[in-house]
């Protein structure tokens, strides 16, 4: 049978909570403050971490904020909802708009089918892809940074798209981070990301945004792994099952955007990283396309990184002393 990405990248689940719980409390004793604050939208990586907080810190010194704007309900619903009230959490609801204006300044509404349609986001996705030989998200990976060159008419469009696509992102994500950041100095609490290692590696993240924030505990752990992490911890099946989103365009997850689901992503950079073989890959599926692949977002997304880590708090590489 073949290798799953779970067996490949397996961790020991309990002493990498127990090292996600001390790093954790070693940051509110480093920067003196009672508690943590971070941002629950009832997906898997903010769930994982609301109950590490809690398990580190005790549910008082534990606040999450749901952040929403003008195309998400002010209502937290059931999943955000139902991890709050299993730890015992206070969960806020905020709104990252100005109070003085419908959207976000500068952001691209763009048309409405956008939010609503995911079969013509889909269409409109594969289409791009089939015409320029790439996705928009690497197209944004490419012309992020604003130090991509070419002149031409085929350049010049994959920059406004990969911009475009962006932006979309973009100002949303980062109006959530300073939120967060604003409502934590305001409380003398500290700030918490989820962001995971798949989604570092491959800059799957705004830069600046809420993924990208100064303390992450998950930062070293693959999207795999996380979700190891969820099922010792408890985490409702319901979230586990869903598939990871950025909640933007209708239609378009993670995977889809990425253009590899996230078992194939972990083990295909995890072969990059020198810890998983090529031949356990291939026979777990990871061709020879998926980790040229992988291997492109990962360059592409390194302007991202240019400030990078010292070491990850918790790691789950080939060298993080994790691995089973």
């Amino acid at each position: 049978m073949a290798p799953t990405a779970e067996e490949l990248l397996a961790v020991d689940e309990g002493r990498a909570i127990a090292a996600a719980e001390g790093f954790v409390r070693g940051l509110c004793d480093r920067h003196e403050v009672g508690g943590v604050i971070l941002g629950l939208s009832g997906g898997l990586d903010s769930s994982v971490l609301a109950c590490i907080a809690v398990r580190a810190l005790g549910a008082s010194s534990v606040r999450a904020l749901y952040l929403h704007d003008r195309d998400h309900p002010p209502d937290p619903g059931s999943d955000a909802a139902n991890v709050s009230g299993l730890l015992g959490i206070e969960l806020e609801s905020m709104s990252i708009e100005p109070e003085d204006e419908e959207g976000v300044p500068g952001a691209p509404r763009g048309p409405a089918l956008l939010r609503v349609s995911a079969s013509l986001n889909r269409l409109l996705y594969r289409s791009y892809r089939i015409a320029t030989g790439e996705t928009p998200f690497e197209s944004s990976l490419r012309f992020g940074d604003g130090t991509a060159g070419g002149s031409g008419v085929h350049d010049r469009a994959r920059r406004a798209i990969g911009r475009i696509t962006e932006e979309i992102f973009e100002r949303r994500h980062i109006r959530r981070r300073r939120l967060l950041e604003t409502t934590a100095e305001d409380r003398g609490l500290l700030a918490l990301g989820g962001a995971n290692r798949t989604e570092w590696e491959t800059g799957w993240f705004v830069s600046g945004g809420i993924d990208d924030l100064p303390h992450q505990p998950l930062i070293g752990l693959y999207k795999t792994q996380v979700r190891m992490l969820a099922r010792r911890l408890g985490v409702p099946a319901r979230i586990m099952e869903k598939s990871p989103s950025p909640d933007m365009l209708a239609g378009v997850d993670d995977e889809f955007a990425m253009g590899l689901d996230y078992g194939r992503l972990d083990i295909a950079l995890d072969v990059i990283d020198g810890g998983t073989g090529s031949r356990e890959a291939e026979a777990a599926g990871v061709k020879s396309r998926h980790i040229e692949r992988t291997a492109r977002l990962h360059e592409l997304s390194r302007w991202k990184r240019r400030k990078g880590l010292l070491r990850f708090p918790v790691d789950g590489g080939k060298d993080g002393g994790l691995r089973r």
